[in-house]
């Protein structure tokens, strides 16, 4: 498998390949959520404020990612959550092809930056956004649940 046998699609569309990749893919990135149903797919694909992006290799989804863009006070910025590659096609380039892409998208919106976090036992994702070029910033991480 080359880079060229991955093709990086913005979902515009929710359709049974989407969901059925979803309640794949979902699971291997975390084990406290689950699958997005059609509904919350259809809610993400429309929103003006996040993308959705499908990694295929012969026309099965084996990765996703979503980028956010979102304008504050001090300019317009862009957040990458839910990163995810199939376990079985891991190390193949596919988390590059996907961050690659969301970084692209949003340099042609205009951000001014890319954030993202990462659990620190997650070291192959940790490592590809290091030569990626994302730095590790000193801030801390709050979250309120609700």
């Amino acid at each position: 498998m080359t880079e060229q046998d991955i093709e990086i699609e913005e979902v515009v569309k929710v359709d049974d390949k989407l969901v059925a990749a979803m309640d794949r893919l979902i699971p291997q990135l975390s084990s406290s959520n689950k699958p997005p149903d059609r509904s919350s797919l259809e809610e993400i694909v429309a929103s003006g404020s996040s993308v959705l992006l499908a990694a295929l290799i012969d026309g099965e989804i084996v990765g996703s990612l979503t980028l956010v863009t979102f304008n504050i006070p001090t300019g317009k910025r862009a957040w990458i959550e839910d990163v995810v590659v199939d376990e079985k096609c891991r190390n193949k380039g596919i988390g590059e092809a996907l961050n690659q892409h969301a970084i692209n998208i949003a340099k042609k919106v205009g951000a001014k930056t890319v954030d993202l976090t990462s659990r620190p036992s997650r070291e192959a994702a940790n490592r590809l956004y290091d030569r990626l070029g994302f730095t590790k910033r000193d801030t801390n991480i709050y979250r309120f649940e609700i």
